[in-house]
C-alpha cells in the first residue's frame, strides 16, 4: 500500500497527553517518542505512550536507529492494523461491465409475439356550434358571431417495418375530440388524429371480411372518421332572420370493431415438420437466432432471418412453425401459423432425411397447403433434405430423388455441408421473382 510522504516534527513528553501540531504543504508534524526514527506516516495523533498511526500509517525507523521501551509492540500493531481507507480508485471503483442481455426461452417469447388482435376505435366526436352577438359600445345589434365547431380526429393505421408484432397495439382507440366554436366568429380547433403503428404485412378485416390489406412501408388506412363540427348561430345568418338562435351540436365520430391479423412477409419461407431442421438451418443462413436444443421439440413463433449477398441484395427467409396432419382444420398450430405462408413468395420444403419414407413427408406438406388455400402449394419451391451427415440420410437420399420430381438439395444444418448450393439457388428464386414483378409493373417487396 502506498502512502504519502511527511517529515515529523515537534515535541512532546513522556507520558503527557499534550502535544504542538503544525501542518504545512505535503508535510505533517507530531511529537516524536525517543527511538523513533523519522520515516514514512500519514496520519498520528499524540497522545499518552506516544504516537499513535491512523488510517493505517506506519511510521518506519532509519538504518541504525534502536527500537527501546513498548516501541518493539507498537510497531508489531502497527503493522498488523487494518488499513482505515484504501489509497487506489480501483479497489473503491464500481464494476461498469455492460450486462448481458438474456435469452428469452421459446415458451417466454409467445407473449412478445401477437400476430391476432381485436381492436375498437372510435373517432373523435366534433365539437358544437358557438351562439353569441356581438356586442360593443354604441353597436348595440352586432348581429350572430358564434363560430362552427372543430372537427373531431381520425384513428388511422400505419404501417411500420420496425415494427414486429401486434403486442403494442391496444385493444381501444379513439380520436381526440373537436373544440367548440367560440364567439367572435371564431372556429373550434380540430382534434388531433390519432396514429397506430402496426407491422407491414397487417390485414384489416371487419365482419370477417378484408377491409384493408397494409402491404408497404408507410401504408395508411383510416380505421375510424372522426365527427364533423356543429355550426354555430353565424351559419344561420339570412334575410330573413337576421338574429338567429339556432345552433348545432356536433357529430359522433365513427364506431368499428376491427380484427388485426399479422401475416409475415417475407420472400421464402421453410415449411416443414417439427424437428426437420428448419430453425437450424435458418441460424445457419442468417443472424437470426431460434431457439434449437438437442432434445425435440417445436418452435411457437415465426422468426424471420436476413440472407446478405455480395452486390448488397438481401432475401428474408421466413421459419415457420412446424405443422402437422391435420393443420387445415386446426389441429396442433392449426392455421394460426398457415397465413404466415401465404405471404411467401417462394417456399423450402425441408425434409428429414433420417426418417422411413421421407418423401411422404413432402406429400403431406402440400397437401395441407392446398388445402389451407388453392395453388398455394403450386408456388416455385425447392426441395431441401436436411440431415445428410447421418448414415441413414445418404441411403434415403436416391430414394427420394426417384419419388418426386421437384429438385432437391442435400445438406446438413448442423455442419454447413452443402450450403452453398442452397444460396446459390436461393438467390435464382429471388431474381425470379424480381423479375415476374417488375413485368407486371408492381414493386418487388424489399428489405
Amino acid at each position: 500500500m502506498s502512502v504519502s510522504r511527511a517529515r515529523c516534527e515537534g515535541s512532546g513528553r513522556r507520558g503527557g497527553a499534550e502535544g504542538r501540531w503544525r501542518a504545512v504543504p505535503s508535510r505533517l508534524s507530531f511529537p516524536q517518542r525517543p527511538g523513533l526514527g523519522q520515516g514514512r506516516a500519514a496520519a498520528a495523533r499524540p497522545g499518552r505512550g506516544g504516537a499513535m498511526a491512523l488510517c493505517g500509517a506506519v511510521a518506519l525507523p532509519r538504518s541504525g536507529a534502536v527500537l527501546g521501551g513498548r516501541a518493539a509492540p507498537l510497531l508489531g500493531l502497527l503493522l498488523l492494523g487494518k488499513p482505515a481507507f484504501s489509497t487506489t480508485r480501483v479497489a473503491c471503483g464500481k464494476n461498469r461491465r455492460l450486462r448481458q442481455k438474456r435469452a428469452i426461452s421459446e415458451r417466454k417469447l409467445t407473449r412478445y409475439f401477437v400476430d391476432h388482435r381485436r381492436v375498437r376505435v372510435v373517432g373523435g366526436q366534433g365539437g358544437d356550434g358557438g351562439h353569441s352577438f356581438y356586442s360593443e359600445p354604441r353597436k348595440i345589434f352586432g348581429g350572430p358571431d358564434g363560430g362552427n365547431g372543430g372537427d373531431g380526429g381520425h384513428v388511422v393505421l400505419k404501417a411500420d417495418q420496425q415494427m414486429k408484432s401486434l403486442s403494442s397495439v391496444l385493444p381501444f382507440y379513439q380520436g381526440v375530440h373537436g373544440g367548440r366554436g367560440g364567439s367572435r366568429n371564431c372556429y373550434g380547433a380540430n382534434g388531433a388524429s390519432v396514429y397506430v403503428k402496426v407491422p407491414v404485412g397487417t390485414s384489416v378485416k371487419e365482419d370477417g371480411v378484408v377491409v384493408a390489406d397494409l402491404t408497404q412501408h408507410g401504408e395508411e388506412y383510416v380505421a375510424a372518421y372522426g365527427g364533423a363540427g356543429g355550426k354555430g348561430n353565424r351559419f344561420f345568418l339570412s334575410n330573413e332572420n337576421r338574429a338567429p338562435m339556432l345552433f348545432t351540436p356536433g357529430e359522433p365520430g365513427q364506431e368499428r370493431v376491427l380484427h388485426l391479423e399479422l401475416k409475415t412477409t417475407a420472400h421464402a419461407g421453410l415449411v416443414g415438420f417439427p424437428n426437420a431442421g428448419k430453425s437450424s438451418l435458418l441460424r445457419a443462413l442468417s443472424n437470426a437466432k431460434p431457439a434449437v436444443a438437442a432434445y425435440p421439440f417445436t418452435t411457437l413463433n415465426p422468426h424471420v432471418g436476413i440472407v446478405h449477398y455480395e452486390d448488397y441484395e438481401q432475401v428474408a427467409v421466413a421459419d415457420i412453425p412446424g405443422l402437422i396432419r391435420g393443420a387445415h382444420q386446426n389441429r396442433g398450430l392449426g392455421v394460426a401459423f398457415l397465413r404466415h405462408i401465404e405471404r411467401c413468395r417462394f417456399l423450402l420444403y425441408v425434409v428429414d432425411l433420417s426418417v422411413p419414407r421421407p418423401w411422404i413427408q413432402l406429400q403431406d406438406l402440400k397437401y395441407e397447403l392446398e388445402q389451407y388455400k388453392n395453388g398455394l402449394s403450386e408456388r416455385p419451391c425447392v426441395v431441401i433434405g436436411n440431415k445428410i451427415d447421418l448414415a441413414q440420410s445418404r441411403i434415403n437420399l436416391p430414394l427420394l430423388k426417384e419419388q418426386i420430381g421437384d429438385r432437391v438439395i442435400a445438406l446438413s444444418a448442423l455442419t454447413g455441408d452443402n450450403l452453398e448450393e442452397l444460396l446459390l439457388h436461393l438467390r435464382e428464386l429471388y431474381d425470379i421473382y424480381v423479375k415476374t414483378e417488375q413485368s407486371r409493373g408492381q414493386r418487388p417487396v424489399k428489405w
